[in-house]
């Protein structure tokens, strides 16, 4: 199988980059290194098994090689990339999302969206089903992520009738894991680069806001799954396991045996309150169910911080 992969040297873009390789297909890397790093696919780059192109996909049309999958990852993902490029971020998921559908339609290969939970922003419904519309505000901050994700579905969504381009849409729930920046802004790399520095670690709110955290493996193993089948409706992944952010910097606390303290902040405008997935359609239609617990998931996660910073 011959695949690209738009933000390949992201976070989740080169775990699924290790994936393919691994299995023996062709892989075309696309990433403009906004927020990607190469370190991240440094051993693919060096053994020739990747061919990597480095642009921006606002600016890339199309491409020589045959293709059979577009995987469109491409995006600042955390809040704090996102809100530092609000415009780059508006014009990837918009612009840069037309062209690969354009490509995939040129192609007739299968277009892979990797969307969000922020789709649902603040929601109103709990546990988040994929049929949720969503709480989003148009003109906050967090927008240019939220309703920039909702037009890349929407597009998908009109390429899928309009030109009869297999896609699927994948609603990504909060994952973690190794390769995550330390300046990410993500609650699980702030808090253990804070827990093994002994720094106290920064709570937004009260702490008694939710989340539930995937780990890399298992988003891997979602994505890789929706690839082999025929289904154009959205698909939540994520774990379903809630967490408060109070309880989650008490087990990283623990973990890293740190003696870190709280600072309690200010919520950041349109936080949201609570997030959980309802997972029974990627149960139904993919057979997935996340095997790592966040326990497991975070003494993984800690040693690879250690290491990086040995």
């Amino acid at each position: 199988m011959r695949i690209l992969i738009t933000g390949g040297a992201g976070f989740i873009g080169s775990h699924i980059v290790d994936h393919y390789v691994a299995a023996g297909d062709e892989v075309i890397v696309i990433d403009s290194l906004i927020t990607g790093c190469k370190d991240n696919i440094a051993d693919h780059l060096r053994s020739g098994n990747i061919k990597f192109i480095e642009r921006d996909v606002c600016r890339f049309d199309t491409i020589a090689d045959e293709i059979d999958v577009i995987m469109h990852l491409a995006s600042p993902a955390s809040p704090f990339d996102y809100l530092r490029y609000p415009i780059e971020t508006m014009r990837t998921l918009s612009l840069g999302t037309y062209n690969m559908l354009e490509l995939s339609r040129q192609k007739s290969a299968k277009f892979l969206l990797a969307s969000t939970s922020e789709v649902y922003g603040d929601p109103e419904e709990h546990p988040q089903k994929e049929d949720y519309w969503g709480n989003v505000n148009p003109v906050g901050p967090r927008a240019v992520y939220d309703e920039g994700k909702r037009f890349a579905e929407a597009l998908t969504a009109a390429y899928s009738r309009e030109h009869n381009v297999e896609t699927t849409i994948v609603r990504i729930f909060n994952t973690y894991g190794e390769r995550m920046k330390e300046e990410d802004g993500r609650v699980i790399p702030t808090f253990i680069n804070q827990a093994l520095k002994n720094e106290p670690l920064t709570i937004f709110g009260d702490g008694k806001q939710t989340r539930s955290f995937c780990y890399i493996s298992d988003m891997v193993d979602a994505l890789a799954g929706s690839v082999k089948i025929k289904y154009g409706h959205p698909i939540n992944v994520g774990n379903p396991k809630e967490y408060t952010m109070l309880e989650v910097a008490d087990i990283v606390k623990k973990l890293c045996l740190s003696t870190s303290g709280l600072e309690f902040l200010p919520l950041p405008e349109n936080d949201p309150k609570r997030r959980k997935p309802d997972i029974s359609k990627a149960q139904e239609v993919l057979g997935w169910t996340p095997k790592v617990d966040l326990n497991a998931g975070l003494i993984r996660t800690i040693e690879w911080f250690r290491r990086k910073d040995d």
